[in-house]
């Protein structure tokens, strides 16, 4: 049946197709009015709308290449910069920013674990190649740039080790003091008489 107005004939024709009308008596038996539930709008229960497998390509896209890389497959992908930021930290959305996923986050540390493994191949290869002949009579500039550029790598890859003591993981901590002595000489003389 077309939308809109309509004859009288179109639509009891319409009707009778529906068996909502007898022939021939033109007027409707039944009436009823139908009340359709509206689905709920937005994210429904359990929705994760991202999957984790697109946040982990983000997370390592930004941590390997670069911010600016994985904002480029953030767009290409629909996820807006925020998201991005809060992938590369391994949390789910800018809410749960201090909350890092752990699978988001077993995903980012093993790349980091496959990039410090090539820049440390490569960077022994480099240092490796730097033998005394070629110091001696070449320029070793560009090997030794190669080997900078390598440990930078593996620098900023390595997880950093924290020596500061957190709140919830108190350790014993001693303090020594170290009394400086003085000489006998330095102290003041007071005559008392009995």
């Amino acid at each position: 049946m077309p939308i809109g107005i309509v004859s009288e004939d179109d639509f009891m024709k319409e009707m009778e197709s529906y068996g909502k009308t007898t022939k021939g008596s033109g007027h409707v038996q039944k009436a009823e009015v139908v009340h359709e539930v509206i689905p709920k709008r937005g994210r429904k229960e359990g929705d994760v709308n991202v999957p984790d497998s697109i946040r982990q390509i983000i997370a390592e896209e930004s941590v390997i290449n670069g911010r600016s890389n994985a904002l480029q497959l953030g767009k290409e992908l629909g996820v807006s910069a925020s998201s991005v930021s809060a992938y590369a930290v391994g949390a789910t959305s800018t809410k749960s920013y201090n909350e890092p996923k752990k699978s988001i986050l077993d995903h980012i540390n093993k790349s980091k674990e496959r990039a410090v493994k090539r820049a440390s191949k490569v960077l022994g290869s480099a240092l490796g190649s730097i033998t005394q002949e070629k110091l001696d009579y070449t320029d070793a500039k560009d090997l030794s740039g190669i080997a900078k550029d390598m440990s930078v790598i593996i620098k900023n890859l390595e997880p950093q080790k924290e020596n500061v003591v957190q709140e919830g993981n108190k350790s014993p901590q001693f303090v020594i003091f170290a009394p400086q002595f003085r000489k006998e000489e330095s102290f003041e003389v007071i005559n008392v008489n009995e």
